[in-house]
């Protein structure tokens, strides 16, 4: 088991208010998040998926993969998803100094935005930490830089090797309110579980009248 829940407790949202956590509302949405892409056939077949259910979501990718596999970006991109920022080699800020996240930032930004000449989508900053691990000073100066630093209100681990897939789908479909903010990740690591637990997320809340919608 981990230590880490899959609703993130109200008292660690008001230790970090500055960054968000989910979004205040009384309407029938949902947003879903997807980490680490884009990821060879996983991030085309979540995209895929996505189109079949009308859902918008936000796809905070590494710079290194977006490098490797710009094709795939373009895709995310053209479905009308939001982009994040989640770093160019997927550092861990704890064990990170200031000045190499801060650039470690940068170079997935530049790699981002190169994506986005000539076009007339908007990027937002919108930055998610790797491993949700960020240090006071790393989160206050990418603030100050005029980002937006989103965590979750309802993680699925679906990464996590002792997690069933039947597991995954029941950790979003039970902490999932108004407004929630979801972690899923088109990753080879997450694949299983993903794969078997979103399409079910989708129908299970487009049955209840929700809508699935992008973060901006």
């Amino acid at each position: 088991m981990t230590l880490t829940p899959v609703k993130t407790p109200m008292l660690v949202k008001r230790m970090f208010p500055n960054y968000i956590w989910n979004i205040p509302t009384a309407n029938k949405t949902i947003y879903l998040t997807f980490d680490d892409g884009p990821t060879p056939n996983i991030t085309n077949w979540t995209l895929d998926v996505l189109k079949q259910h009308k859902a918008k979501a936000t796809f905070f990718c590494i710079g290194n993969n977006i490098e490797k596999h710009p094709e795939i970006f373009q895709h995310v991109i053209n479905d009308g998803h939001a982009i994040g920022n989640h770093t160019h080699n997927h550092v861990k800020g704890w064990k990170t100094k200031t000045d190499d996240y801060l650039k470690n930032v940068s170079e997935a930004e530049k790699v981002i935005k190169s994506h986005f000449k000539n076009r007339k989508s908007k990027i937002e900053n919108l930055f998610r930490p790797p491993y949700g691990q960020i240090k006071p000073k790393q989160g206050k100066q990418l603030i100050g830089l005029g980002y937006k630093i989103i965590m979750w209100d309802v993680l699925s681990f679906d990464w996590d090797k002792n997690v069933t897939p039947i597991d995954c789908l029941n950790n979003v479909i039970s902490k999932t309110t108004n407004g929630s903010i979801i972690v899923f990740h088109d990753s080879v690591k997450a694949s299983k579980n993903m794969q078997y637990a979103l399409p079910k997320v989708l129908e299970y809340f487009n049955e209840k009248g929700y809508n699935f919608e992008a973060l901006t």
